[in-house]
Formats: C-alpha cells, structure tokens, sequence
C-alpha cells in the first residue's frame, strides 16, 4: 500500500512539473510578437514593444489601438520596413545606434513620430542638426616637413570624419616606422609635420595597412588621399592649386559631399 501510496504522489509531481512546464512555455510563447511592417517580419519580446507607455506599439499590444492582421496573423503595420530596424534596435537598447555613413535622418524622424516615441524622436533631430552644422564647416589637414614647408599637402574638407580618416591611417603607419617614413613626427588637431618628408628617393614607400596599397613619395600620397574620397562617396571640388598643370602635383584638395 505504501509503495502505491509513494507511486500516485510520484505521478501527480511529474503531473504538476510538466503541467508548470507547458504553462512556462506557453507564457514564453506569448510573449513573443511577431510584426509585419512593409513586408518585413520582426520577432520581438512583448515587454520590448510596450517599453514606452502610450507609444504606438505599447497601444497595439494592450488593444488600445486597433491593428489589421496579415494573412499569417501577424501584426501588420504600414510603414517603411527597413527603417523599422532602428525603431527597434532604439526600443532593445534605450539610446539611437545608427550605422556610419547613415543619411535618412529625415525619415526616421517620421518614423519615430508616427511610433510616438518622442525620444527618439528628438535624438534623430538632434543629430542631424549637428551633421547640418558640420556639413556647412570646412575642415582641413595640413601634412608638412618642418624644414621646407613648400614639401606638403592641405586637404580641405566638409566632412571632419574624412580628414580624421585620412588622419589616422597616415599616424598609423608613421608609429609603425616603416621602412622609408619619416620616424619624428608631432600631430595636432590639424596638422601634421614631419621633421623630414617624405622625399622622392628610389625606394621610398609608404604601407597604407587597411588595404595594403603602397604609396611611394608625396605625389602617391595625395593620389591615395583623391582615391580614399572617391570610395568614401566624396569628390574632388576643385584643385586649389593647379598652376603645376595636374591635381596630383597640387599644393591642396579640397573635397565636398
């Protein structure tokens, strides 16, 4: 009797455990969302979308607002479904990380509004004031030899984040102290100056380690810095010095966006 006794009491915990374990699973499942916004499909975590009292999304998943239904019974939002990416990355992590080179602040501040996520909202704004302003600055590197300063470059640009491009890569290499750089150099916030250039010896090069391209002698340098702004989306505005009859022989570049 005892033995039967421990037998059904053995039973009923298994009954009770799977019964608290599909229960566990259920609400697991719940708790996930999936969103059709534009075409694009989006699994999240409720608790993810209702971050924001009285968003829009917080209004969909409570039933305070009204949404239509895909064939598939998911949520279907009409909105662009690429931006919605950064709508949620904003929600999952609380700050706007948006990827380099990003360029539709305008629309994902619409986005944000019609989300009624206002702080959002307000991040968008405020970073694309801050790239206006900056689009309007022009910035400049000067690299020179501190003994002959007719031996350099100035390249002058709109965009700060291509002349510290440009800046790095040339610091870089020069604390590597390649074979035929200028081993002394001091940098400030513009410029560069060498205690002695870059000459036009046979054999002079310098390693660009990004891409492994090799530029031997100023000339070389100022091609790679005309190349580097084409990939990155720029061009070459004008030549501030072309008395010498070619832009790579200039004494400055000045590039725009």
């Amino acid at each position: 009797m005892e033995r039967k006794g421990s037998r059904r009491e053995n039973e009923c915990e298994e009954k009770n455990s799977n019964s608290e374990s599909s229960e566990l699973d259920k609400d697991y499942k719940t708790s996930l969302i999936t969103l059709n916004v534009g075409g694009y499909l989006y699994i999240t975590q409720k608790q993810t979308l209702t971050k924001y009292p009285d968003s829009f999304l917080e209004g969909i998943i409570n039933g305070r607002i009204m949404c239509p239904f895909d064939a598939d019974g998911h949520y279907f939002i009409d909105r662009d479904g690429l931006l919605f990416r950064h709508i949620l990355n904003f929600l999952r992590n609380g700050e706007l990380l948006l990827p380099e080179g990003f360029r539709e602040n305008q629309l994902l501040a619409q986005e944000a509004e019609f989300f009624q996520l206002k702080v959002l909202s307000e991040a968008v704004k405020s970073r694309w004031e801050k790239e206006q302003i900056a689009s309007r600055e022009t910035t400049f590197l000067e690299i020179t030899d501190s003994h002959d300063r007719s031996q350099g470059l100035r390249i002058f640009c709109n965009a700060p984040e291509f002349i510290a491009k440009i800046k790095s890569r040339i610091v870089l290499v020069s604390k590597s102290r390649l074979d035929g750089f200028p081993e002394e150099f001091s940098v400030s916030s513009n410029i560069i100056q060498f205690k002695y250039f870059i000459k036009s010896e046979n054999g002079t090069r310098l390693v660009l380690k990004e891409d492994n391209t090799f530029v031997c002698t100023l000339e070389t340098l100022k091609f790679e810095a005309i190349m580097t702004a084409l990939k990155c989306g720029f061009r070459l505005l004008t030549s501030l010095d072309c008395s010498r009859g070619s832009i790579v022989h200039s004494d400055a570049l000045h590039f725009i966006k």
